[in-house]
């Protein structure tokens, strides 16, 4: 298949979440290729946020150009637009793509980040509760 001049390889994104602990409340998803703005993604423009029911367990993002992607999530319970946290350690689960391990606060953007390059791509992300 011939390219057009000036056009701009894209893909789709599968996102497929596992392991929530419950069907309340809502799941926060930011989708970002800016490391500065991982997991935030506050002051990303170009980044993508959905919120979805937590009865829904997957998401798609379409038409993403290629390149380097994190995807960060948040099991929002309560609805209340936030990741509720005790002395610093979050109540509601979260979760990043390629799952990394997680210690003392939320992983850099090299270790969720997974390239986009075909016509389709698949993150699994495991959610995790530390209360």
């Amino acid at each position: 298949m011939l390219a057009l001049p000036g056009a701009v390889a894209t893909s789709d994104l599968s996102v497929d979440l596992t392991n929530l602990r419950s069907h309340k409340g809502s799941v926060r998803v930011c989708l970002t290729a800016d490391p500065q703005n991982f997991p935030a993604c506050i002051d990303d423009a170009q980044a993508v946020t959905r919120s979805i029911p937590a009865t829904t367990g997957s998401l798609r993002f379409d038409g993403l150009t290629h390149g380097d992607y994190a995807v960060a999530v948040i099991h929002d319970e309560n609805n209340n637009r936030k990741l509720d946290t005790f002395a610093g350690i979050p109540r509601e689960g979260f979760g990043f793509s390629r799952n990394p391990a997680v210690s003392f606060g939320p992983p850099r953007f090299a270790a969720a980040r997974f390239t986009l390059t075909g016509d389709a791509d698949r993150q699994q992300i495991k959610m995790r509760y530390l209360l």
